[in-house]
């Protein structure tokens, strides 16, 4: 009898019969409040009608039309859709099916644009798990570990996480951006930088936002030296931070946008975005691929959109990921165990410190795996995997919320003694 790969280990016990909203509800009948979205891909939450309709209607219209072989209409309308939604003067868009092929896009994109060799990443940073994408991952060594040599070309500088450092934000800042101008004349020479790739919040390297001031540097420095600034917008996209976009929160215009995860609802769809200009720069054939594109995907991306305006989830984002981080605050008030809660809009991470300071991977497992007992689904992150984070969809309730941070609170209380 076939198996599933014994690597795919289960964050929780859940068997899943069907989705709502925000809850899963299981075999056997029980309900779960689902923090976990799939990692940020059920931005309208489980199976919204109107995104079932879209996706049942194409179903029976056409399921696969490859398109590099023949256009259909949910790519066309689609395309013209997220024009209205894009960074200014982003206009070009090429379909894949996940994330860590919309990087390789940009990464393919950027070297053959500038002629450069070299691409700058940051420490912490999760750009996915193909060989090239995972040789500019730094949020953990399991994502690269036993496939070496990995890419070259691949420097890495590091993100502005004041918690790790010890720092105030300020601090952290200063450090980075310098150590990034210290990078340019030790390791990678400007003239041979093609990009600089950065999330606005580090997803699998802890919840760890930017701010405004690292994001002016980038962009600063992208511009003196001809560098593309790369945003991957694969986690913090389609309102999932309180604005649109991520980087909308830091003033930034990037050179490209990588899109996926919260796109089409849990269909897979991904992408990237850049001017025309630079999307013709490519060269011909870099670009493909026999799923990209899906029609069902494409109309389910559609109706996304649609319920992303005509329910303002983009706002309910942040209100709603305001009473979250503040809730997961008074919690973390309550206990040594925690010592620090960030997050922008749905997107908010508790991180579990020992009393010397140094990393609790065991206790933020122990909360997550009780949480799920108790109802609800939480995942871990982080390079020690010492942060418990919370990304709901972004269809939840004040009410859910509520609930969520109730079972929060008796989870750390019983597994910390607070």
């Amino acid at each position: 009898m076939a198996q599933l790969s014994p690597l795919l280990k289960q964050a929780t016990p859940v068997v899943v019969d069907h989705g709502e909203g925000v809850y899963l509800y299981d075999v056997d009948g029980n309900r779960h409040l689902d923090f976990t979205a799939g990692i940020g891909v059920t931005s309208t939450g489980h199976c919204h009608p109107h995104v079932v309709r879209a996706a049942q209607e194409q179903i029976g219209k056409l399921i696969h039309g490859q398109y590099t072989t023949v256009m259909h209409q949910p790519l066309l309308e689609l395309t013209k859709r997220l024009g209205d939604v894009l960074p200014s003067g982003l206009d070009s868009l090429f379909f894949a099916n996940s994330g860590s092929e919309a990087v390789e896009a940009a990464l393919r994109l950027s070297r053959q644009a500038t002629k450069r060799p070299n691409v700058i990443v940051f420490q912490g940073g999760f750009h996915g798990r193909t060989v090239a994408a995972a040789s500019m991952t730094t949020s953990g060594t399991r994502f690269s570990a036993g496939i070496g040599p990995l890419m070259s070309g691949v420097h890495v500088a590091p993100f502005p996480y004041a918690y790790h450092y010890g720092w105030d934000e300020q601090t952290a800042t200063k450090f980075a951006l310098r150590e990034l101008d210290y990078l340019f004349q030790t390791v990678s020479a400007p003239n041979e930088t093609a990009a600089i790739f950065v999330e606005p919040v580090l997803g699998e390297g802890g919840y760890v936002p930017a701010n405004t001031e690292f994001m002016a540097g980038l962009r600063e420095r992208a511009d003196r030296h001809g560098i593309l600034l790369v945003v991957d917008e694969i986690q913090t996209g389609f309102g999932r931070t309180g604005k649109f976009w991520g980087h909308d929160h830091f003033d930034v215009s990037p050179d490209i946008v990588l899109i996926a995860k919260g796109l089409a609802s849990g269909f897979p769809l991904s992408g990237i975005a850049a001017s025309q200009e630079l999307m013709a720069k490519a060269f011909p054939g870099s670009q493909g691929g026999t799923y990209g594109g899906n029609a069902v995907s494409c109309a389910a991306a559609i109706a996304t959109l649609e319920v992303i305006q005509q329910e303002n989830l983009v706002e309910n984002a942040a209100a709603r990921g305001q009473q979250l981080l503040d809730g997961a605050r008074l919690v973390a008030d309550k206990t040594p165990a925690i010592g620090e809660v960030r997050g922008l809009g749905l997107l908010v991470g508790s991180e579990f410190t020992t009393a010397d300071g140094e990393p609790d991977a065991a206790t933020a497992a122990a909360a997550q795996q009780t949480a799920a007992k108790s109802g609800l689904l939480l995942l871990t992150c982080g390079p020690y995997m010492n942060v418990v984070r919370m990304v709901p969809p972004l269809v939840v309730t004040a009410e859910q919320v509520d609930d969520a941070l109730r079972v929060w609170g008796e989870v750390v209380a019983s597994v910390t003694g607070s």
